[in-house]
């Protein structure tokens, strides 16, 4: 596969990723669906960062069984506007013809390259957070904004520590328990998730992590997380069987943080960015069929 795949952060320093892929103003496509909680990871950086005329979003909107993702015309285009292409896979083969993996969103697409650049959300966000700055003022500059950037360097190693079990008891732990094939594995990943989630609130009690998980400002560790507890209560609670306990009625600390993310119109959530890109009606009706990253 011609995506590009890299894992860390040093890497990321070197301009997005890599000479191949320089900084353009409407040259790269973002592929997403709003159903899709890796997508909204993305989507939530990008309009943060105010990237909305320099990186193209295009809405993959529907998701055949078989074949996968596809565009539909009901929220987004019944075409790909790039290649008229109807299902997402035709761009990984456009990328590959040989690609035998899998076909996912979010895709960060190269229109001059006609590939794929990344298809992992975590490199996608980073990738987002500070590779197109140069076209942005300086006030958005991840490099200028000191403690308020979304990774300030003296939370780099609170954040990926964070990062780390949070994605794995959480995020991705959701999947383990609504996929689980057996009542011992659901009975293990149930009782992981929600030892996470008291974690969390736990976490919340302290007076260096509030507002936001790390303090006083948005941090990237809060968007990801956002993204998974935003559709507990609506989806996972349910048609995953995370259902032991509820966000809104047995975290209080975890429920005022979503609230606060959710309902904030001030600079901080760039004006509402994350009630603006958060639509319940297409998440509960499809129950999160987003595959996990």
């Amino acid at each position: 596969m011609t995506a590009t795949k890299v894992s860390t952060r040093s890497a990321l320093d070197v301009f997005l990723f890599a000479a191949e892929f320089p900084a353009e103003k409407d040259r790269y496509v973002l592929y997403i669906n709003h159903t899709c909680p890796w997508c909204h990871r993305a989507i939530i950086v990008r309009a943060l960062k105010g990237l909305g005329d320099i990186v193209q979003m295009v809405e993959v909107d529907a998701r055949d069984p078989t074949h996968g993702w596809f565009f539909s015309g009901f929220r987004g285009p019944s075409r790909d506007p790039i290649y008229g292409a109807r299902w997402l896979k035709e761009l990984y083969l456009k990328a590959d013809p040989q690609y035998k993996g899998r076909i996912t969103l979010p895709m960060l697409w190269d229109k001059k390259n006609h590939t794929v650049v990344n298809n992992e959300s975590s490199e996608i966000m980073r990738m987002l957070i500070d590779g197109f700055d140069q076209f942005l003022p300086a006030g958005k500059h991840e490099a200028s904004k000191g403690i308020s950037a979304f990774i300030p360097n003296h939370l780099r190693n609170d954040i990926d520590q964070l990062n780390s079990w949070v994605y794995d008891d959480i995020n991705n732990g959701v999947y383990k328990v609504g996929f689980a094939t057996t009542q011992a594995a659901y009975n293990e990943h149930v009782v992981r998730l929600f030892r996470a989630l008291d974690r969390l609130e736990q976490h919340l009690s302290q007076s260096n992590h509030r507002p936001f998980l790390l303090g006083n400002h948005i941090t990237e560790a809060d968007i990801r997380l956002y993204t998974t507890l935003i559709r507990f209560d609506v989806a996972y609670y349910t048609m995953f069987k995370c259902n032991l306990k509820m966000i809104r009625t047995d975290y209080p600390r975890l429920h005022a943080w979503l609230r606060r993310l959710y309902w904030s119109e001030g600079p901080e959530t760039g004006g509402g960015v994350f009630k603006r890109t958060t639509f319940f009606d297409v998440v509960s009706a499809t129950a999160c069929q987003s595959a996990v990253d």
